[in-house]
């Protein structure tokens, strides 16, 4: 399985030590897409690079990380074909997948304990969607719904203009 992983710098401690749970996962390929630091960064700008792949198929799933995940998860979701979930503990984990069919994992290093993270990671990765369930209904409404983003080149011209 091929994931990606970002996170800004209110969350890099953390993804760090994502990465390192993730490498112990036998046939989970992982890619860092920054930031490579804990000096300020945009959330934004890494989120775009992570749901971006998830939404063209490049990546089956990403995992995002922020202070709060908020800003994460309104980013990931402006894309086709991403579903993120913000999640606290592993129930939110286990029920994103199975219900709502997530592909992307967002957490905030504030308001998720670090000794919550290996369960939220068990939970997320043995959770599987029902296919013609009545949650497959749902999910289609929501896909129906998604936005289409322009590129991101696009997206800093104009923050910057």
């Amino acid at each position: 399985m091929k994931i990606g992983i970002g996170s800004d710098h209110g969350g890099f401690e953390m993804k760090q030590k994502i990465k390192d749970l993730l490498a112990k996962r036998p046939g989970v390929e992982t890619t860092d897409f920054g930031t490579y630091s804990a000096e300020s960064a945009d959330y934004p700008d890494f989120a775009i690079e992570v749901s971006r792949r998830v939404s063209e198929g490049v990546l089956e799933q990403g995992i995002l990380i922020c202070t709060t995940g908020v800003g994460m998860s309104m980013t990931a979701n402006k894309f086709p074909r991403v579903r993120a979930a913000q999640v606290f503990n592993a129930k939110m984990a286990r029920m994103a997948r199975e219900h709502n069919n997530a592909n992307v994992l967002v957490l905030g290093s504030v308001v998720t304990p670090a000794e919550e993270i290996p369960a939220v990671l068990d939970a997320w990765f043995a959770a599987e969607f029902e296919p013609g369930s009545r949650h497959d209904r749902r999910v289609h409404k929501v896909n129906a719904c998604a936005l289409r983003v322009t590129e991101p080149e696009a997206i800093h011209a104009r923050v910057t203009d």
